[in-house]
């Protein structure tokens, strides 16, 4: 808000300022005695220092300001052009210092002020920042919310409250300062009156959805489900069309059991164009998980999957193909667990899933190979060099397993379930190799290994 402030400030400054100049300093004016070479001398100066600072030169604009104030101490323009130029070299006490005097010569100038006040809020000095701010409110009331700011830091929230309820009452509700309201309930915990400022904008603007949800968001942030599930309701008699309550509505539903309900709310909200894949993706993964364990709503999964389309995202894709899993269809499974990784191909998860399914559907070739491709991105990896070793002993192929399941083997960090399968698979690939004392003497690892978890 402030800086929206100073933009107008500032095209309004180049405006009515350079007038301001001439109205103190009168330029044309013909000199009548000594005097006028002092005048000349002070214009001079002045416009050398209005060029210094158009090149960024602030330390010459302040050389040639300071003369300015020695040959006329009254001109408070003076005061104000140095608070500029000593802000811009960040050189803040003697900026305060002399807007401090352009005040004191002109207490009303607004623009004197809006500078002072900049400088207070470079030191950080709420204090003196209210009180300027306070100065400047009766100019613009948009400075009111610059105090309301200024407030929270001064860890006065009851003002700042006060100040954001008066400028919502006089002039609507407003995103900015909602952010505001929401910073100091967040700092002072207080949800109740949060909520009962929703609560009292419901009542005012009732058609007013955004209201609606964001209460809905609170009650079940605080735990109050019926009174969330109640507000849901309401929000979706008052607007019948809303999409976006049915990402609140179906969780409702699923909660109280009402199952074909919360099918219903799911369907609205994944066939919406306005929710977000990102929400979409939420319902969906909630409902895969919910078939999972109802198993007679399948067939709603499916087209459910049809409605997501082509907005699925790795998180649906994923779930999709645990859910399969869970069912024992591997092929299914594999299918969607490949275009999740399409979409992710460096996920370490996704990779070995897809994997151990290509092993269990005797893919071996591609299971081969795409661990071979794994073990570039994630070398560390004692998995897949297992994976690779496995998938290379069922293609009869024992040098390329021994290579890297004896590789693998360094990567094994106290897990020995997997260090019994590297030595069971290492004494098959020795064995198909036809050296019979090696792979013996890994089976006596593996058996070894296998008794010691026993």
């Amino acid at each position: 808000m402030k800086q929206k402030i100073r933009i107008v400030l500032i095209f309004l400054g180049m405006c009515i300022i350079p007038q301001m100049y001439y109205a103190q300093v009168d330029f044309n004016k013909k000199p009548t005695d000594d005097l006028g070479d002092v005048e000349d001398m002070f214009q001079e100066n002045f416009f050398e220092a209005l060029k210094q600072n158009g090149i960024e030169n602030y330390q010459r604009a302040v050389d040639a300001l300071l003369k300015c104030e020695k040959l006329d101490n009254s001109k408070t323009v003076v005061y104000y052009e140095l608070g500029k130029n000593y802000i811009a070299l960040k050189n803040y006490g003697a900026a305060e210092d002399v807007l401090k005097k352009a005040v004191a010569k002109e207490p009303e100038n607004e623009w004197y002020l809006d500078q002072l006040y900049e400088v207070y809020n470079l030191q950080g000095d709420t204090d003196k920042a209210i009180k300027t701010v306070k100065q400047l409110v009766k100019y613009h009331p948009d400075y009111r919310q610059d105090l309301a700011e200024l407030y929270i830091k001064s860890k006065e929230y009851k003002d700042a409250l006060k100040l954001l309820d008066q400028l919502d009452k006089e002039f609507g509700i407003n995103p900015d300062r909602d952010v505001l309201r929401n910073q100091i309930y967040n700092i002072t915990g207080r949800d109740e009156d949060r909520i009962e400022n929703l609560e009292e904008r419901v009542k005012s603007n009732p058609e007013n959805e955004d209201t609606y949800l964001r209460l809905i968001y609170r009650y079940s942030e605080t735990g109050d489900t019926k009174k969330a599930f109640e507000a849901a309701k309401n929000l979706l008699k008052v607007h019948p069309e809303s999409k976006l309550v049915h990402l609140a509505l179906y969780k409702f539903y699923l909660d109280s059991n009402e199952t074909e309900k919360a099918i219903a709310s799911m369907k609205i909200a994944l066939a919406a164009p306005k929710i977000t894949p990102e929400a979409k993706a939420k319902v969906f993964n909630d409902f895969v998980n919910f078939v999972s364990k109802h198993q007679e709503y399948e067939k709603d999964l499916m087209e459910m999957t049809t409605l997501v389309g082509t907005e699925k995202s790795t998180k649906t894709l994923t779930e999709l193909g645990q859910y399969y899993l869970k069912l024992n269809d591997k092929p299914k499974a594999l299918q969607y667990l490949e275009e999740a990784l399409q979409q992710d191909p460096k996920n370490f998860a996704i990779i070995k899933d897809v994997l151990l399914i290509q092993l269990d559907l005797n893919m071996d070739e591609k299971a081969a190979q795409k661990s071979q491709e794994a073990l570039e991105l994630f070398p560390a990896q004692p998995i897949l060099y297992l994976i690779n070793g496995v998938a290379n002993n069922k293609l009869n192929q024992p040098k390329k397993a021994i290579e890297k399941l004896e590789a693998g083997l360094d990567y094994i960090i106290e897990d020995l379930k997997m260090e019994g399968d590297f030595y069971t698979q290492l004494s098959m690939a020795y064995k198909l190799d036809n050296n019979i004392p090696k792979s013996q003497a890994f089976a006596k690892k593996a058996e070894a290994l296998t008794k010691q978890q026993q």
